[in-house]
């Protein structure tokens, strides 16, 4: 009897600066996802902690440091609180449609102002049209973009937000999204994202979104928190997030956000 696929092969990278906490080294296991295979594969490594990246699924291996801890939102149980609640009614208008895994000029244009705004220092802010074409159309797995649009009455309307989004058997995993960050008519659409993401997952039947790393005691990592009930990975597997698993939190200064 044969295996359906062949068991992975998995490599280390060398150590490098940390990107999240100043003054340690950072490292990464990761596999190539590919083959006919290659969905169930990351479905199975995402239920472990790794994020997919292109054709690779990775997650940190760093030698004594365990600070970044996966994290996935319960959906059936999330209950928005009443900010949350005004921030869905404010953004109702907005067309949310999921495309297919192809990138446009409207949309890398909305990333590189996205990035100059949040993150003009980052790993990302040299990204040029081939390497976003690259980070959204070179997926092994079921993937998808979706986009938030403005309400319009002739065509379709101002593309204001969007996400790389992948389908796994479990739930929604957030790869990375972006919006116009600086639209004061607009304040919380990242947040807005994350939400649409959950009622989605949810009518589809799909028990979790996996909102990748989470830093304690990073401030821009904070915002994960806020939707409970927040499944964290750890030694034993996923438990429930705690009041207390946020008290104690030393502050650091995390560069970019842990996608």
């Amino acid at each position: 009897m044969t295996a359906p696929f062949r068991f992975p092969r998995f490599f280390v990278t060398s150590p490098a600066p940390c990107p999240y906490l100043p003054g340690r080294q950072e490292r990464k296991v990761f596999t190539e996802l590919s083959g006919p295979n290659a969905n169930e594969l990351n479905d199975a490594l995402g239920r472990i902690g790794f994020r997919r990246s292109q054709g690779v699924a990775y997650r940190p291996s760093c030698a004594g440091c365990t600070a970044c801890v996966s994290v996935r939102v319960v959906n059936d149980e999330f209950q928005p609180n009443a900010s949350q609640r005004k921030l869905l009614k404010r953004n109702a208008d907005l067309t949310v449609s999921a495309c297919r895994a192809w990138s446009t000029d409207e949309q890398f244009q909305l990333l590189r102002h996205y990035l100059s705004r949040r993150h003009p220092g980052g790993g990302m802010a040299g990204m040029d049209e081939d390497d976003y074409a690259d980070m959204v159309e070179h997926s092994p797995v079921q993937s998808m973009i979706v986009e938030y649009r403005e309400p319009s009455s002739n065509g379709r309307g101002r593309l204001v937000g969007a996400c790389l989004t992948d389908r796994q058997a479990d739930g929604l995993s957030m790869i990375y999204s972006f919006f116009a960050a600086d639209d004061v008519s607009r304040p919380g659409l990242g947040n807005f994202i994350i939400m649409d993401h959950i009622l989605r997952a949810r009518e589809a039947g799909l028990p979790y979104v996996y909102l990748g790393y989470w830093v304690k005691g990073s401030q821009r990592m904070a915002y994960k928190t806020r939707y409970r009930p927040l499944e964290v990975l750890g030694p034993d597997g996923w438990r429930l997030l705690s009041d207390n698993d946020l008290l104690a939190a030393p502050t650091v200064d995390v560069v970019e956000p842990v996608a």
